[in-house]
């Protein structure tokens, strides 16, 4: 079981996640190989992650990016989608990842995605839930495949890339099940910034601890009213969830991932052009 602990320094350590703080902000780097999916011991410790940062008063930012220049989080491990939830009902004991980003979104913690390398599925999810997100003009590639498997984003990519980029990007977004740079990212309003990537370590660094140097109140009643006009409620969130979960146990689904599985999903190499092997899927299902 993933647990975290405080090294004598006072430095938390993590199985899949690299922590330091600096001032009142935590810099949390995400390392699990061999490509960053999202399994129970990730999501173990960002839970244990989010409640050490909320229980501690000198935290005001949190701060993910990558170990991993071609990963930032791939997407969820479909291999374990059981234990994915198991570990979801760790922070609030609702089984549902898509709350547990929520819980993200509505916490006092300020919270930054610097982004390089692909991130798609819930690994979108996770840097939308995200108040800002910053990515590497050269290496960020963004995508929400899950419609290409016959099933909905489900830890809230629909309600939050509507609201971001409207009814027609979004829907453009999902239903493509395309990868898609930075620069059309920035553009669509799904990341705030597409940066060099030699500035966007510096940037988000400076940004962060600008933030930090103002008061945890003016932080925590601000975010109260943005969440009112924009952040999408639980009950939303939860019926995408489950609406997921009820997707994947059905027969199409289940073709057309033993179809993606055969052609290399989830390996590092096959998924560097995710894109075009999902494209591929529906002959390969049916033959």
């Amino acid at each position: 079981m993933s647990a975290s602990k405080s090294s004598r320094e006072g430095q938390l350590i993590f199985e899949t996640l690299n922590v330091r703080n600096e001032g009142a902000v935590l810099f949390a780097e995400i390392s699990a190989p061999p490509m960053n999916l999202l399994g129970p011991e990730l999501i173990r410790d960002l839970v244990s992650l989010i409640q050490q940062a909320e229980a501690d008063d000198t935290v005001q930012v949190l701060v993910f990016k990558s170990a991993d220049p071609d990963y930032f989080i791939s997407h969820v491990d479909v291999t374990r989608i059981k234990e994915n939830r198991e570990a979801a009902a760790k922070l609030d004991g609702d089984a549902s990842i898509g709350l547990v980003l929520r819980h993200l979104s509505a916490s006092r913690l300020v919270t930054i995605a610097e982004i390089e390398g692909r991130v798609r599925g819930v690994g979108s999810e996770f840097v939308l839930a995200c108040d800002m997100r910053f990515a590497a003009r050269e290496s960020a590639i963004f995508g929400q495949f899950e419609p290409a498997f016959g099933v909905i984003p489900g830890a809230g990519a629909a309600q939050h890339l509507t609201r971001l980029m409207g009814r027609a990007r979004a829907l453009e977004v999902m239903l493509s099940a395309d990868d898609y740079d930075a620069e059309i990212a920035e553009r669509y309003g799904w990341i705030n910034r597409a940066l060099p990537a030699g500035e966007l370590s510096d940037f988000v660094r400076s940004l962060a601890l600008r933030i930090a140097s103002f008061p945890a109140a003016g932080h925590a009643v601000v975010k109260n009213r943005v969440n009112a006009i924009a952040l999408a409620s639980a009950e939303d969130i939860r019926r995408d969830s489950d609406l997921f979960i009820e997707g994947v146990g059905a027969p199409e689904y289940q073709e057309r991932m033993q179809a993606a599985i055969k052609r290399g999903f989830q390996t590092r190499d096959a998924e560097m052009n995710l894109g075009q092997l999902v494209a591929e899927l529906y002959g390969k299902a049916h033959v």
